[in-house]
């Protein structure tokens, strides 16, 4: 599978919510990096996926315009619709950077506006503060607290 296909199969496996699926692109040591969730490693990358497609509600995605940026890193755009915990639709548009190596991904990190994010995800809270630094720790210490008890409850399991 070429680097392009792999990136294609991931965000085909996120259109059809399968967590299985995108797990299996990713190596063991793999690091993530958004303005929500901030820094994630290795078992924390996989278990992220799970928790958005389990959680999805009213979710459709799409993807285009995958190339290389240089021999180890390529690009991809994706959007995703979706309605937020708050019930409020969200609309987002990503830009990605995807490191591959050996056939499995090892770096990915997402850009998007985190201040356009915050005001269709949390409404007037998002609106009024999301630009601030402040605000941007607090929802992201909530995802990251979010994430570790959806974990401590599948080893639970």
């Amino acid at each position: 599978m070429t680097n392009e296909q792999l990136i294609s199969h991931f965000y085909a496996s996120f259109q059809k919510l399968d967590y299985t699926a995108m797990q299996q692109c990713y190596a063991d040591h793999a690091v993530f990096q958004d303005p929500v969730f901030g820094l994630l490693h290795g078992t924390e990358v996989k278990a992220m996926w799970e928790m958005l497609c389990r959680n999805a509600k009213d979710f459709s995605l799409t993807f285009s315009a995958i190339q290389a940026v240089d021999t180890d890193y390529h690009s991809c755009r994706w959007q995703a619709v979706y309605t937020f915990s708050t019930g409020r639709t969200v609309i987002n548009s990503i830009q990605a950077y995807i490191k591959i190596e050996n056939g499995k991904i090892t770096e990915h990190s997402d850009y998007f506006s985190f201040w356009k994010w915050s005001r269709q995800a949390l409404g007037l809270s998002g609106w009024l503060l999301g630009w601030t630094g402040f605000f941007q720790k607090k929802v992201s210490s909530r995802a990251r607290a979010n994430l570790i008890k959806w974990m401590s409850r599948k080893e639970k399991v």
